[in-house]
């Protein structure tokens, strides 16, 4: 297959990203029956497996970084991608060669089409047979929804990690904190340590729960680590961190916004429970986490003077977070929000954080049908008391911005991938 007919035949998969719900398929037996016809033998693979709601994708780069600082070959699984589907298996940052890719869907098209997986499911496989090919030492895989029926629980991994666990996919996960802990600690394996940055009471009981009846080790970073003096210097925030193995004195974290330094803590800990963790690797990797993992669209200041960040946040907490990291860089900039959301997100209360950091948000439309109208996003936002904008797609509200915005203006691109891509995009090709 030509490599266009290869991405075709992929992206024609049902895809979360466009059916929502439609699309998600829980359950093993596919991915198990994938697995074995592609012949990957997960359990030759050293996996890191990655579950929460917010830092997933940080936290397994982090991770991926450092390994790699510290010598190690390192795959990386994460979704979704930004601007091409082989983004999603990294080999020490680099994404799959697009020949590669292409080639190994023709290899396995009939396969695929006998299984019937998911686009997910069949891009999680791929990322396998890459990391396979390539004779990794370390494979670091993010969950894609959930935990105990995403189509990466079929590993078994030497470390488990559980990033901060909000309220997000209620309408699959459950509607109460305690039901979406149990749903991501799935991922906990007889045996395996779990390190975990959910601080919440509730949670932490959940997942206590859940580790012991695996006999399994469960650790709370924040009981511990310790971090001191953590400032935002520049284009890096510098802090000292103290582990039971090291104190790491003024690290420089690469990835701006104070909740960095959670998933930075819950990371380094996952890098020195498979020893991999000496000073010198973890600096690097902690330093230069876009460039050692191809971490893109967290906070990621694309153009300045009009300043234009963008950052994939897709839910109150994570839309909270930046919001508070534009007003802290920028805190006398007129402050815009390009905003597309998808229709399980909450709409109301990101309307009200929107009026609390007094944004003026132009909606996007024609993201893809699972997308929340911007006419509806739109009244939403006029309803909490937020200034509203016509709505635009990206490719003409970006350029209109640019323009038209004076040089001490900030603009904060959000709320979906399927926004935030065509930002970098067009930013990284000016």
């Amino acid at each position: 297959m030509p490599p266009a007919a290869a991405f075709a035949f992929l992206h024609d998969l049902p895809r979360f990203a466009d059916a929502g719900a439609a699309a998600y398929r829980p359950g093993l037996e596919r991915m198990e029956a994938l697995l074995q016809a592609m012949e990957v033998p997960t359990d030759h693979l050293r996996v890191v497996h990655v579950a929460g709601t917010n830092g997933k994708g940080s936290t397994a780069s982090m991770v991926a970084a450092m390994a790699t600082a510290a010598g190690q070959t390192v795959g990386l699984h994460t979704s979704p991608h930004l601007l091409h589907v082989a983004e999603r298996m990294r080999v020490d940052g680099a994404p799959a060669p697009e020949a590669w890719l292409a080639d190994a869907v023709t290899r396995y098209r009939s396969l695929i089409e006998r299984i019937g997986p998911s686009f997910f499911e069949a891009t999680v496989a791929l990322s396998l047979r890459y990391f396979v090919e390539a004779a990794v030492d370390l494979a670091v895989v993010e969950v894609g929804l959930g935990g105990r029926l995403d189509a990466t629980n079929v590993l078994t991994p030497v470390v488990a990690l559980i990033t901060h666990i909000g309220l997000d996919h209620t309408d699959l996960l459950g509607d109460t904190l305690e039901a979406i802990a149990r749903e991501k600690g799935g991922i906990i394996k007889p045996g395996v340590p779990c390190l975990t940055a959910a601080t919440q009471p509730a949670v932490q009981v959940e997942l206590q729960g859940l580790a012991d009846a695996e006999g399994a080790s469960l650790e709370v970073v924040q009981q511990t680590t310790q971090l001191h003096g953590a400032a935002a210097t520049g284009p890096h925030a510098r802090g000292t961190l103290r582990t039971p193995v090291r104190t790491y004195e003024g690290l420089a974290l690469e990835l701006p916004g104070a909740h960095q330094w959670t998933n930075a803590r819950l990371a380094v800990r996952a890098v020195e429970t498979l020893g991999l963790a000496t000073d010198a690797a973890v600096r690097q990797g902690l330093g230069a986490v876009r460039k050692l993992a191809g971490l893109r669209g967290r906070l990621e200041t694309l153009h300045t003077e009009p300043l234009v960040v963008a950052d994939v946040a897709h839910n109150p907490e994570g839309l909270q977070v930046a919001l508070r990291h534009l007003r802290t860089i920028a805190p006398d900039a007129q402050l815009q929000v390009l905003l597309g959301l998808m229709r399980d997100k909450d709409l109301p209360a990101i309307a009200r954080l929107c009026a609390a950091h007094a944004a003026g948000v132009t909606p996007v439309e024609g993201l893809s049908d699972r997308a929340v109208p911007a006419a509806d996003v739109a009244a939403a936002l006029r309803a909490a008391g937020v200034s509203v904008h016509a709505p635009t797609t990206v490719a003409e509200g970006l350029p209109a911005f640019l323009t038209t915005a004076d040089p001490s203006d900030a603009l904060l691109a959000t709320g979906s991938h399927q926004v935030v891509a065509p930002v970098v995009q067009h930013l990284s090709a000016a």
